[in-house]
Order: C-alpha cells, then structure tokens, then sequence
C-alpha cells in the first residue's frame, strides 16, 4: 500500500533554462558595439540637421 503513493519531486532545474547550453548565435552584440551604434546614429542625426 506504501508504494502507492509516491510523491513526485520536480526537475532539478525547477523549470528554469540555460540559453547558453541550448543556443548559440553566429551574431553577438555587445555592449560597446551598441554604444558605438548609438553614437553613430546621432552623428548622422547632427549632420542631416545642419545639411537640410
């Protein structure tokens, strides 16, 4: 009769995934390129302003 009721424990993770062991991407960013993006386009912004 014991054995009939079992508890179920969950995963070890506890539901939780680890993107770095399921995916890897072939384009990283990081942060100093956005920055540098960022800088970029204001630049541009500034130029347009004083050519129009």
């Amino acid at each position: 009769m014991a054995s009939d009721n079992k508890v179920h424990m969950p995963a070890g993770f506890g539901g939780l995934m680890r993107f770095d062991e399921e995916f890897k991407s072939k384009i990283t960013i990081t942060p100093v390129h956005v920055i540098g993006f960022t800088i970029l386009i204001i630049v541009f912004r500034i130029l347009l302003t004083f050519i129009y």
